[in-house]
């Protein structure tokens, strides 16, 4: 069922690189926005930072890149038109929401995208269901995780600095933020920055035929991707991130990112693409939470979960529309 146009081949890997770069853009909010929000670091020096670890994050490890290229679909049994109405779907909502300041999952925007093109190519059979199972539990657990050890590790930083002078906890905390930071972009890198990898090297089997492999260039490309996308930065993302759930001092920070960072490598170890928007948020709202619950901006937290729910049914919807789309014209 491969099609071998090299020009559509082509056109998948620019949107590839587009992917990469919404990815980076939306996504930067989850390595740098609490670091900034705190002014631990300076906007410029948090965002060089992030494109940089986001860069070796998405060049370390293909565990969740292999999940994206064959454990969703089946490759045998899709077409390159059928990535092609993935990607553009996924592309369409994380450029929505970054111009609304929505921090929403890119993965899960690719994975829905994909769902829904399969489903209007193949049918229910094009998917793997255990994995995708994997990937839907991982929307509950991985930010329950991420909210549960925040809260505990922020109770455990407030009784160890209990009688530290305040201005002592903000000067080492502030460096241990900035720690966290570098650690949180590495994660995501990790994590998301593997999606545009997979996406290439599932379109080169589509292409080409034979097993699915990882060249390292289609690597360097999307790490380059995924860290240009950082370096621009999604400041209306920041701001909501980093500023508009709870006020954080650098102490919150720390705990947040740690926290968040922490189920991003564990996800990742086994290859399960999780949302770092997901984590990072409900770390922050676990943080906030520790002080007291008034203190988190609920109505802020609601928006953001909302688009976390609506991104499933979106990008399905979108994937089905433009693979039937391209089905009638190709």
């Amino acid at each position: 069922m491969a099609d071998a146009s090299l020009p559509l081949l082509v056109i998948i890997f620019a949107f590839a690189i587009a992917f990469g770069l919404a990815n980076g853009f939306n996504d930067a909010a989850n390595a740098i926005a609490t670091v900034i929000g705190t002014r631990a670091l300076s906007p410029r020096a948090a965002v060089g930072m992030a494109a940089l670890l986001n860069f070796a994050g998405a060049a370390t490890g293909t565990a969740v890149a292999v999940t994206i290229g064959k454990g969703i679909l089946t490759p045998g049994a899709i077409d390159q038109w059928t990535l092609l109405a993935a990607l553009f779907s996924a592309v369409t909502w994380v450029v929505i929401a970054t111009y609304w300041g929505l921090p929403v999952s890119v993965s899960h925007s690719l994975i829905a995208g994909l769902v829904g093109a399969g489903l209007a190519s193949t049918g229910i059979g094009v998917i793997s269901w255990s994995k995708l199972e994997q990937v839907l539990a991982s929307v509950v657990t991985a930010p329950a995780l991420g909210f549960i050890f925040a809260l505990l590790m922020m109770v455990g930083l407030l009784w160890i600095f209990r009688r530290t002078a305040p201005t002592q906890v903000r000067n080492v905390s502030s460096r241990l933020q900035i720690l966290s930071a570098a650690f949180m972009a590495y994660s995501h890198g990790k994590n998301d920055g593997q999606m545009p990898i997979g996406v290439m090297a599932l379109a080169l089997v589509l292409y080409n035929g034979g097993e699915f492999r990882i060249p390292f260039w289609i690597v360097a490309l999307s790490a380059a991707s995924i860290s240009l996308g950082t370096a621009f930065g999604g400041w209306r993302v920041i701001k909501t991130v980093g500023l508009r759930i709870t006020a954080l001092q650098p102490i919150h920070g720390f705990a947040a990112q740690t926290s968040a960072a922490t189920v991003i490598e564990v996800a990742s170890s086994m290859g399960i693409p999780v949302s770092t928007t997901h984590c990072i948020s409900s770390s922050i709202m676990g943080v906030g939470s520790v002080r007291r619950l008034s203190a988190v901006r609920w109505g802020i937290a609601g928006n953001i979960i909302t688009a976390w729910v609506v991104t499933f049914p979106i990008c399905i919807g979108l994937g089905w529309l433009l693979a039937q789309l391209f089905k009638a014209a190709f």
